[in-house]
Order: C-alpha cells, then sequence, then structure tokens
C-alpha cells in the first residue's frame, strides 16, 4: 500500500511539473523585422531572464492579428497582443480582451494618463507612440518647418512629398492637414482642397515609405509629413534628415499591449506587459526604433530625444484621431482621395 501510495505521490509531481512547464511559456505577437528584433533585446530577453517562462512569437501585424483573435475566439492562442491600428477598442467590446487592474502592473503609476486610461475596459495600456509630425531635409531648409500650415505655402510644394492615405501614416498626415484646413472626421473636404492646391503647385504623391527615402535621396524632396520613427531610418541610409512636431498638434499610432481573455496564462502575461511599460524596456525601443514612450520616467539621451515627443511638454501635444471612425471611414475617404490626386 506505502508503494502504490509512493507511486501516486511520484505521479502527482510529475503531473504538476508537466502543468508547471506548460504554464511557463506565453504567445504573443509581434510585427517581424527590426521591430521583432528590438522587441526580443527590449522586452523578451529580459522577460525570459527574469522569469524563466518561454515566450512563442506569432510574427503578424494588427488587422492580421486580430483576425486571428477573432477565429480563436473559443479557443483563443494568443496570451498577449499587440495592435497599432486600434483593434483593441473593438476587441474589449466584443469580450476579445480581458480587463487590466492597474494595481497588478508596477508601471501603471508611471504612464501618462492617456496611455493606460481605458484598461479596466479591456483596452490594454500604449507601451509606444508612432508620432506623426514633418520631416525635413536639414541642409535645405535652413530652419525646421514649425507648423503643418507651413506645408500648405506654395514655396514649400516643389520639395513636398505626401504619402497615399492606404498608407497609415500617410492617412494620419492627410487628418491633420485637414483638420488644420478646417475640416474633421465628418469632413475631409477641406483637405482634400488642400491636397489639390499642393499638387497644383508642385507636390507629389507617392505610395510607400521607400519612395520616401527615394525622393530625399534624389534631392527632389524636403519636407514631407510622416513617422518619426522613418527620420531615424533616412537618417541611417545617411541622409540629412530631422523630425519635427507641428505646432497645431501630433497625430499618434498607439501600439498597445492588450490581455486576451480566456487564457490560463494571464499571471504571466501581466508581467510580461509590465516589462513592456518600465522605462528600460521604453527607452531601449527609442533607442532603437525612436518610438515614443509612455512610461515618464524613461530618460532618454540628447539625440534620441530629439527624434520622438519626449517628456510631459512633448506629448501634451499628442493627439489620437478616432480609430472606430476611421475603421468605418477608410474606404469611402480612399475613393475621394484617389479622385482628388488625379485631378
Amino acid at each position: 500500500m506505502k508503494r502504490v501510495t509512493t507511486l501516486l505521490a511520484t505521479v502527482s509531481v510529475l503531473a504538476a511539473s508537466q502543468a508547471s512547464a506548460v504554464a511557463a511559456e506565453i504567445t504573443i505577437n509581434s510585427f517581424g523585422g527590426a521591430y521583432e528584433e528590438a522587441h526580443r533585446k527590449c522586452v523578451i530577453e529580459p522577460f525570459t531572464a527574469e522569469t524563466g517562462a518561454d515566450v512563442k512569437i506569432v510574427t503578424a501585424y494588427s488587422a492580421d492579428a486580430f483576425a486571428q483573435l477573432r477565429a480563436q475566439k473559443d479557443a483563443p492562442q494568443f496570451d498577449v497582443i499587440h495592435f497599432s491600428g486600434g483593434q483593441e477598442i473593438v476587441g474589449a467590446e466584443e469580450g476579445l480582451l480581458a480587463p487590466i487592474d492597474p494595481s497588478k502592473l508596477s508601471n501603471a503609476a508611471d504612464l501618462y494618463p492617456f496611455a493606460g486610461a481605458n484598461m479596466e475596459k479591456g483596452e490594454g495600456p500604449a507601451y509606444q507612440i508612432a508620432a506623426i509630425g514633418l520631416l525635413y531635409n536639414s541642409d535645405e531648409l535652413a530652419e525646421a518647418p514649425a507648423n503643418w500650415a507651413d506645408l500648405m505655402k506654395p514655396e514649400m510644394a516643389e520639395g513636398l512629398v505626401l504619402t497615399d492615405i492606404s498608407n497609415t501614416y500617410g492617412l494620419f498626415g492627410f487628418l491633420m492637414l485637414n483638420q488644420v484646413a478646417g475640416g474633421d472626421l465628418e469632413n475631409i473636404q477641406p483637405g482634400l482642397d488642400a491636397v489639390k492646391t499642393m499638387l497644383d503647385n508642385g507636390a507629389y504623391v507617392v505610395s510607400k515609405s521607400p519612395e520616401i527615402q527615394q525622393s530625399f535621396a534624389q534631392g527632389g524632396a524636403f519636407v514631407a509629413p510622416y513617422a518619426s520613427d522613418y527620420a531615424f531610418t533616412l537618417r541611417k541610409a545617411g541622409l540629412p534628415v530631422k523630425f519635427q512636431q507641428g505646432a497645431e498638434g501630433t497625430p499618434a499610432s498607439y501600439i498597445t499591449a492588450n490581455l486576451v481573455a480566456g487564457r490560463d496564462n494571464e499571471d504571466l502575461a501581466l508581467k510580461f506587459i509590465d516589462v513592456e511599460l518600465s522605462p528600460e524596456a521604453q527607452a531601449c525601443f527609442a533607442e532603437a526604433l525612436r518610438y515614443t514612450p509612455t512610461n515618464a520616467k524613461t530618460e532618454l539621451p540628447a539625440e534620441v530625444a530629439a527624434d520622438v515627443a519626449y517628456g510631459e511638454e512633448g506629448v501634451k501635444s499628442l493627439l489620437r484621431f478616432d480609430p472606430e471612425v476611421i475603421e468605418a471611414s477608410r474606404a469611402d475617404w480612399v475613393v475621394e482621395w484617389n479622385k482628388a490626386i488625379a485631378q
């Protein structure tokens, strides 16, 4: 009898060990390429070193990741899912994402208020911001363009590159121009009229970010509304390009970390999100890719801070266009945009 009891105890220990081994792994999505490389260095490696847990990465951009999350509704596979297009709003409404108690994140109290505003509704915190501003050739322009309205000056048009609104950063730049021209999300006609005038004066439109680099490299462009991280990309390519926030506001693309509902690894998943919110991880990401930190305690070297919206002063001008309105309107906007740039 004693032998049977010992055997059962051994089996129980093995089962517990196997369960622990299974639990010591979480599944996340990342965005591939340089982003995923930075994700490993800045978050995954420190997380694994601290917890001993493995991280399984599924490379998937936001729209694809959200489609997978919906398809897995009855048997979710992700523990933490990252979005950059506002999908967390719909995901929370559909019950696919779990509410987060800020008291369970050691770094939550240090976030700028906008970054963690809706965690308890299920919308994960923003751990990075892609800031949209003015990229300019510092050799061509003696002074940085300080305002979005500067792009509408006729003398700027011959060196102005606009990006098609099928590109999210291109869309945010256009919506900011529309706002400066007097429009809003219910009325983009002022922006379309402004763009037509810019094109008449010599500006031109590209469809993809590599074409912006090509335009600057060939000397035909000296200013473009686009994301701060791309100014860094151009500078690494040897081009004298700097980033400037426009005085009227800085459109922001939130990159969020979300807790998936219905998973067993909640504590580990929350720990992973907490690492992403830490000042160390955010400084690492800013150094690598020039994304704006959301933790107020993040400290950046001056050369990195110059490329992002940094500190209380830098982030106070960030603005977020309503992702739900964008999603509902984007297809119609593209049709109107294509008509405007074709004229």
